[in-house]
């Protein structure tokens, strides 16, 4: 079994900000041209609709139209914690066999906010999973370590 995933980050923006730019902004900030599944398949996504409420949907907008499921809010607290269901490495995967993404946000002060991140549920992957673990390892440094926290700098 697989350990949590765990990436700490601290950004230069205020609590509330943090959690809206992750959530609210998130297709401005994911790498639609590198990790989407419309990216794999050889063309960037376009956008992402993010539904921000429990049971709400994030869905990758690709360039031909097509939808991709990535996951559901399964906890939606806002400025403080969200969690989510999550199936970018697979995409057909039933809607909530996804891996556990957990992101809780801690002021520091009014212009700095810890944010964490923990991935864990790898099983769900199967034999794959060391391998989407390891690739979630360094992924995660560049979009949640980098793209994201240049966003909530913005």
């Amino acid at each position: 079994m697989l350990e949590p995933l765990v990436k700490s980050i601290e950004v230069p923006c205020d609590k509330e900000t943090a959690f809206n730019v992750f959530v609210q902004d998130m297709g401005s900030w994911w790498p639609l041209g590198k990790f989407t599944i419309s990216a794999m398949g050889g063309s960037p996504a376009t956008g992402l609709r993010v539904e921000s409420k429990v049971g709400g949907e994030i869905v990758e907008l690709g360039p031909d139209g097509a939808e991709h499921f990535w996951g559901r809010f399964l906890e939606y607290d806002p400025h403080d914690f969200l969690s989510m269901d999550f199936h970018i490495t697979r995409p057909d995967m039933p809607r909530g066999d996804g891996s556990l993404v957990e992101v809780r946000f801690t002021e520091i002060d009014a212009a700095r906010t810890h944010v964490e991140l923990t991935q864990s549920k790898w099983e769900v992957f199967g034999d794959m999973a060391q391998a989407v673990y390891g690739g979630y390892g360094h992924g995660w440094d560049m979009i949640f370590g980098e793209a994201y926290r240049a966003a909530c700098g913005a």
